[in-house]
């Protein structure tokens, strides 16, 4: 979804405060090869595949299982990250959901990543509120005590500032969107929908590996 029409998508609310901004350049075949390299985190050898999404996008929610997917399927020599977006302050309850199931492992990440998307857009209930999100996620399994510490730790708020930086360096427009070795970008509309997205990441990735 774009910025200029970020919003949560079936459900009946939606978070304040997002921005509209211009769109993306079109500049290659359903993506552009950035100006100024973004930092990676991966180490050499490996090929970093970044999803940039929000919980508060419908197209992420039904992009998810197909990227699911496609990342337990990556070779070895892919390291595939998510970052949550943070277009606006707004944003930061949701970051910090992913960003505090980050912190507290895989087991807790996997267990809860797509209740998340479910629980704001299906169900409907305002887990951007600690006083709703807190309950919830005992709910689901994981300790409480835990996850509302990560949630607050100054660790997350530094992941937070990190997703922003990339989303910048990347100059995402929309969610959800592909950052491929610090140097390509692509997002639905850019690259024409989720299998082409798809397709475009393993072209890119294949095209590295003869660097």
């Amino acid at each position: 979804m774009k910025r200029r029409e970020f919003a949560l998508g079936a459900t009946a609310f939606a978070l304040p405060g997002l921005l509209a901004l211009p769109a993306h350049a079109q500049s290659g075949p359903g993506y552009v090869t950035l100006k100024e390299r973004a930092p990676v985190e991966s180490p050499a050898g490996q090929i970093e595949v970044i999803e940039f999404f929000s919980y508060g996008c419908s197209h992420c929610k039904n992009f998810e299982p197909m990227f699911s997917a496609w990342k337990k399927a990556a070779p070895k020599d892919v390291n595939v990250r998510l970052v949550h977006v943070g277009f606006q302050t707004s944003f930061e309850p949701l970051q910090r959901i992913y960003y505090a199931l980050e912190t507290m492992g895989p087991a807790a990440l996997e267990k809860v990543h797509g209740k998340v998307f479910d629980a704001l857009q299906t169900e409907r209930k305002r887990v951007d509120k600690p006083e709703v999100l807190f309950p919830w996620i005992a709910e689901q399994g994981v300790d409480r005590a835990k996850f509302e510490e990560a949630y607050k730790s100054f660790g997350v708020a530094s992941k937070l500032r990190r997703a922003v930086q990339l989303q910048e360096a990347y100059k995402v427009e929309g969610t959800p969107a592909l950052g491929i070795a610090g140097k390509y970008y692509t997002d639905g509309s850019m690259a024409g929908g989720f299998e082409r997205m798809i397709q475009i990441a393993n072209n890119l990735i294949a095209q590295e590996r003869k660097r």
